[in-house]
């Protein structure tokens, strides 16, 4: 027992400083971020900012409030909206190219380790780097639009990231009216399905009659200045895409190519005994195994480009409106116009959402390790 005792004071003193630094330089920021997001610092223009003993007063939740439904803060619900989208084509180009390279890859073809490198390099490279080169790629006048030129065609109109079009338009009272029906409807669909065990989670039940109350509820009383902004897919977005696909997919190819080198050669064997041929093989046997590859790429690339900042900024700057994400809308609002509250507040916005994507994951992943 005394032998124990020691052995788990010194693991406590050898962790003691990362822990102190982790508490420190991580939880003490976001403290500290979460408490300025509370206050007016830089929002009041009649307290400089930057003055030597500048006056901070708590307002609660007003910074909050003006970002979702302040008249003059619609840059950050257009922000959101940029990166639902973006979010949405990344992970599915991202997944899909990536889990297609590693099938090609896995049917050992000559040449393998070169093709595997060269799919994995643009990864090493930074955000930064690939921006400035596809920004180039992407001019209007030149790149990729004048390849045409080359084979005696004419040039693409293309305008890639600066781009002012949208597709799927919508207002911010039918995206409240479509969830709260979707709730409703999943719903129904629990009460009405022949398998009862599924009712056995009633907490689910009852918090999507909650979440769709809650968004009929919304739909019904949001701002007329809010209901009324029009909102939708802007094409520009598609070329960022494309810079990061470009960049990450590697990393899917490599992770899901792990994954089919570690499903056993007998599962397949035993399927194209049975008669599957070698598309229903990776269909009901591959494909099923490679479902927690699969969310563990997602939540990682998901944090990716819910924070997305660098790739953005470099290809279309800063004051680009069609691209905008809130991690550049953070950096301007509290280094440009010096307003910290308002920028801590898009910066702890933008930590829930991830923390929504990430903390599930850990739960789950501790509970399956315990188990």
């Amino acid at each position: 027992m005394l032998r124990m005792n020691k052995d788990r004071l010194t693991a406590l003193l050898v962790i003691s400083p990362s822990i102190l630094l982790l508490a420190v330089f991580i939880y003490g920021f976001i403290g500290q971020t979460i408490y300025t997001s509370l206050t007016d610092w830089g929002t009041n223009p009649n307290k400089p900012p930057l003055a030597a003993n500048v006056q901070i007063d708590y307002v609660g939740l007003k910074n909050y409030q003006d970002l979702f439904t302040g008249l003059l803060n619609n840059r950050f619900r257009l922000d959101l909206v940029n990166t639902v989208f973006f979010t949405a084509l990344f992970l599915t180009a991202c997944l899909g190219l990536g889990l297609l390279l590693a099938i090609l890859l896995d049917q050992k073809v000559k040449g393998e380790s070169i093709f595997r490198t060269i799919f994995l390099f643009p990864m090493a490279l930074s955000f930064v780097v690939t921006g400035t080169v596809w920004r180039w790629l992407f001019q209007p006048n030149s790149g990729i639009n004048v390849l045409p030129t080359m084979f005696g065609g004419q040039p693409l109109t293309f305008q890639w990231f600066i781009d002012t079009s949208k597709i799927l338009p919508f207002t911010w009272r039918d995206v409240l009216l479509i969830v709260g029906s979707l709730s409703f409807l999943i719903m129904a669909w629990f009460a009405a399905s022949k398998n009862r065990r599924r009712l056995s989670n009633l907490y689910i039940f009852v918090a999507l009659g909650l979440i769709g109350a809650l968004f009929f509820v919304g739909a019904a009383n949001v701002p007329a200045s809010v209901a009324r902004e029009a909102h939708g897919l802007n094409t520009a977005i598609i070329a960022i895409v494309i810079a990061a696909v470009w960049q990450m997919s590697g990393y899917t190819m490599a992770i899901y190519l792990a994954g089919l080198r570690g499903i056993p050669e007998e599962l397949r064997e035993a399927a194209r005994v049975d008669g599957c041929t070698e598309l229903q093989v990776y269909r009901y046997v591959v494909l099923p195994l490679l479902k927690p590859i699969t969310l563990s790429a997602a939540i990682i690339l998901g944090h990716i480009s819910l924070k997305i900042f660098d790739l953005v900024y470099v290809m279309a700057g800063g004051s680009n409106r069609q691209v905008d994400v809130p991690g550049i809308n953070m950096y301007i609002t509290a280094f440009f116009s010096n307003n910290f509250a308002l920028g801590s507040s898009i910066a702890v916005i933008m930590l829930i959402m991830v923390a929504v994507i990430i903390i599930p994951y850990l739960f789950n992943a501790l509970r399956r390790d315990e188990a």
